[in-house]
């Protein structure tokens, strides 16, 4: 037993001397030893994570023009600047805006300063007082060095995150690094974030010239890189916000507020609009409870409306929980919504991105999935589907042909003559430029070949001042 003993001490030993040289190795490859801080920049792209055309697609591309990332690794603090140009979903020509992010010491989010300590030289510095673990893997016919270390922040679970860089054996360059998020979606979310066509800049720095992070398979982040610089004299500058201009919203976060509190309004017998934030639409059947749209902001909102649409129509479960389409302004609530027992539905090109996300682990933060220990049930629907019992109909229709999103629905309540939707007609705000009209020209086509007869409308997005919305108004939008 002694003798065991021993093996095991001395094994650990060597574990832990291979993770040092390791990095050393990997410090003096890429110039860091006496790096303290950091700027880079080139051009490149940001993806909107949850907003894909399609669910099983790309996250959405916004082109990224004069990118800029400072970092000091001793604050640690870091600040990114760039400026965008995004084609509007209904065409035309790109809208210019600005791109900035700031991580600050105060700021101990994994969310933000992983932006740091994923970086090849941040992933080094990181490892090296971390008491990092290495283990030797080979990927695609290339041997890597595999570096794990966990970081001080803490997961709202109480775990703490894990940090994993691919070092190649040959070159002692970062190729790749890897960690995890919470995500109300996807549960454990990994980031992985791949570094590739090194060059050297001044003193011997090696800088990546290709950057890119994918999150659940799919890019959120790129960049070309033309240089590098080691310990810029004017880190603090670079580090610094602009302030704000006078009557306008500057470099500093605007503070929070807090979700709008829920409202109810009676619509017909046995049929609510909860407005709150998002609008949801609650419909009373003989044994149950229809929901329209109750799984869209977040979690403690969905909660809300079903604790709202069982006071409305008491002594009735949630049997059935609609959603529009799949962007994750729409569905970060559904972990309640499965929680809840209701079943999902949706149309069948959402169900298996949905089946896969909401059966994910979530160890990093507990939310009502992982409390409640229940797995999601899902019904894809197709063109058209039908709830109806001997009191009340809903039917639900497929929108086709809309640039926003595939698989968007309606609901359509033939006897009320109500239909609610989403993300198509927006109400013009007194002021303003009228909404954009092309998503309603596609919307309007669709109804009108499905021959619905509505007069009201719910919109997901209440209109402001919020109204009822007629049928004559969105027509008069559109010059009819």
């Amino acid at each position: 037993m002694i003798a065991i003993a021993l093996v095991g001490l001395v094994a650990q030993s060597a574990a832990a001397q291979d993770a040092k040289t390791v990095l050393a190795n990997a410090s003096r490859a890429l110039g860091a030893d006496s790096l303290t801080s950091i700027t880079y920049y080139g051009s490149g792209a940001n993806f909107n994570l949850g907003q894909s055309n399609n669910s099983n697609g790309a996250w959405p591309r916004v082109n990224l023009s004069d990118f800029r990332r400072s970092i000091d690794f001793r604050a640690p603090a870091s600040r990114a600047t760039g400026v965008t140009f995004t084609i509007p979903i209904q065409g035309g020509p790109a809208v210019q805006g600005l791109f900035q992010q700031n991580v600050t010491p105060a700021n101990t989010a994994w969310a933000q300063h992983l932006e740091i300590w994923t970086t090849p030289w941040g992933f080094v510095k990181g490892a090296a007082v971390n008491n990092a673990t290495s283990r030797v893997q080979t990927v695609g016919g290339t041997r890597y060095n595999v570096v794990t270390w966990v970081t001080p922040q803490k997961a709202p679970s109480g775990v703490a995150y894990r940090v994993v860089g691919y070092i190649n054996a040959q070159t002692n360059l970062v190729d790749r690094v890897d960690t995890w998020v919470e995500n109300p979606i996807f549960g454990d979310l990994q980031v992985e974030t791949y570094y590739t066509q090194y060059r050297e800049a001044e003193k011997g720095l090696m800088f990546p010239s290709t950057i890119v992070q994918r999150r659940a398979g799919w890019p959120t982040f790129e960049a070309q890189l033309l240089s590098a610089v080691a310990n810029p004299a004017n880190i603090q500058e670079l580090l610094t916000p602009p302030p704000a201009p006078a009557g306008g919203p500057g470099g500093a976060a605007a503070a929070p507020q807090a979700p709008p509190a829920l409202t109810s309004e009676k619509l017909a017998e046995g049929v609510y609009r909860i407005g709150g934030g998002y609008n949801a639409l609650a419909v009373e059947f003989a044994d149950h409870i229809f929901l329209w749209e109750g799984g869209a902001q977040n979690e403690a909102r969905a909660q809300a409306v079903f604790a709202e649409a069982k006071r409305l129509i008491p002594n009735k479960p949630i049997k059935y929980a609609a959603i529009s389409h799949h962007h994750f302004d729409h569905t970060s609530g559904l972990p309640a919504t499965v929680a809840e027992g209701a079943v999902i539905v949706m149309h069948q090109v959402n169900k298996a991105f949905f089946e896969r996300a909401l059966g994910a682990p979530r160890t990093l933060a507990p939310d009502a999935i992982s409390r409640s220990g229940k797995k999601a049930i899902i019904e894809g629907i197709g063109d058209k589907r039908v709830f109806q019992d001997a009191t009340r109909t809903v039917e639900l229709h497929l929108l086709k042909g809309l640039p926003h999103a595939d698989g968007m629905l309606v609901a359509y309540l033939p006897k009320e003559k109500v239909l609610a939707y989403a993300d198509t007609y927006n109400a013009p705000v007194a002021g303003r430029t009228a909404p954009p009209i092309v998503a309603v020209e596609v919307m309007v086509a669709n109804l009108e070949r499905l021959g619905l007869d509505y007069e009201r409308l719910v919109s997901v997005h209440a209109p402001n001042p919020d109204r009822p919305i007629t049928k004559a108004e969105m027509l008069a939008s559109l010059g009819r």
